[in-house]
């Protein structure tokens, strides 16, 4: 059972690019100028591509899910049974933590929260509704000490 779930990335993305192109060229169409269907075509087919790498990277490397037993973090899952405790906001010691996901740093748009391990160290788990993830955690850390 999912308890907390960010994606990281939305495929619909994969279509701003063509829908534009798309929409450039229904503008030259209706204008009744020249078209440049290929080469719109040939952008719309990039920029899908290149999007469709971007959401396989954000779908990876910034996707969020908590379970009953299980967080985790982009490429790394934790075990909610190592987890002591979730510290609060203004913990100093949070911000300074490695964060989790096997990257150098809380991705963008995202903010970090401090995680107390039973070993004692100190890491941070991240999502753009921190708020929302803070509380989950708390939640399934609370019911599984039960």
């Amino acid at each position: 059972m999912v308890l907390f779930s960010e994606p990281g990335a939305h495929w619909r993305a994969v279509a701003y690019g063509p829908l534009l192109c798309a929409g450039i060229l229904a503008v030259e169409w209706l204008a009744n100028s020249t078209t440049h269907a290929f080469a719109l075509g040939f952008c719309a087919l990039a920029l899908g591509g290149f999007t469709v790498l971007q959401v396989i990277a954000g779908r990876t490397h910034a996707r969020v899910e908590l379970t009953a037993s299980t967080l985790r973090q982009g490429v790394e899952v934790l075990s909610l049974a190592e987890i002591a405790a979730v510290l609060p906001p203004e913990d100093d010691d949070a911000a300074q933590a490695r964060p989790l996901g096997a990257l150098t740093g809380v991705p963008r748009r995202r903010r970090g929260i401090g995680l107390r391990l039973v070993d004692g160290r100190i890491v941070q788990a991240w999502a753009i509704d921190h708020a929302g993830l803070r509380a989950a955690l708390t939640g399934a850390l609370a019911g599984s000490q039960q």
